[in-house]
């Protein structure tokens, strides 16, 4: 099999559990916060990491939330057990960036990371996280190529693959669609709040040999069940958080 086959099935294979697989590089976190400190032996300085920890991992689901307020329903990277895109997304944030939706979960997990204090840790998240997406990012531009043929390689010739080019901007064609993003991005709002609050909880554990539970985190953690429950609800049972063409 040629390489480029090769890369474009190892792609396909990643997009579809791509969902999951991130579940084992949060356990390597686990195992490498064993040697977790506060730093500088502070917990007031370990309260503001965290809070920068938490404001990265934001600033990713911030990304993701203006992404798809903006897109419609069939679109690349939306979907989960195949590929499938309607239309090629090349306004809002497509229009600087062609895998948005990528460089928020990018961000999310850099938070997550960097929540161990632990530099190399980061180091081989981004390694990992290129890896990982360079195959799923490959195998999806191989599917829109023969879709779209030229209307998708002139976008791509000029638009960046991960980094931004802010000058690119474009209105999104469509508007910002709050219930969209509330029917679709609350259980990687929940995760990510999960992911952290136990972090801390271990973290503590072994900075001080105890289990010691923070009533900002414990907070934050209720507010995101209380969200999410509430959310699931009218996803499940009505038809509130549907938008037609979404």
């Amino acid at each position: 099999m040629a390489l480029r086959e090769d890369f474009e099935k190892e792609g396909n294979w990643l997009f579809r559990w791509r969902s999951y697989l991130p579940l084992a590089a949060f356990g390597i976190v686990l195992l490498a916060i064993r040697d977790y400190e506060y730093p500088g032996h502070s917990e007031t300085l370990d309260h503001i990491w965290e809070a920068i920890c938490l404001l990265v991992s934001f600033f990713g689901l911030g990304i993701r939330i203006l992404t798809i307020a903006h897109t419609p329903k069939g679109t690349s990277g939306r979907n989960t057990k195949k590929q499938i895109a309607d239309t090629l997304n090349t306004t809002g944030l497509y229009s600087v960036v062609r895998n948005p939706l990528y460089l928020g979960n990018f961000f999310i997990g850099l938070g997550v990371s960097l929540f161990a204090h632990l530099w190399w840790l980061s180091l081989i998240y981004i390694l990992a996280f290129w890896l990982y997406y360079e195959r799923i990012i490959f195998a999806e531009e191989e599917y829109l190529r023969g879709k779209f043929g030229n209307v998708y390689l002139e976008w791509a010739d000029k638009t960046p693959v991960f980094v931004p080019k802010l000058s690119l901007y474009r209105k999104a064609d469509l508007p910002f669609s709050l219930r969209n993003v509330l029917g679709r991005e609350y259980h990687s709002f929940l995760t990510m709040i999960i992911a952290m609050f136990v972090l801390e909880i271990v973290g503590d554990l072994f900075a001080e040999g105890r289990l010691d539970f923070d009533f900002g985190w414990i907070v934050l953690l209720g507010i995101g069940f209380t969200i999410w429950i509430i959310l699931r609800i009218l996803k499940k049972y009505t038809n509130i958080l549907n938008v037609e063409g979404r």
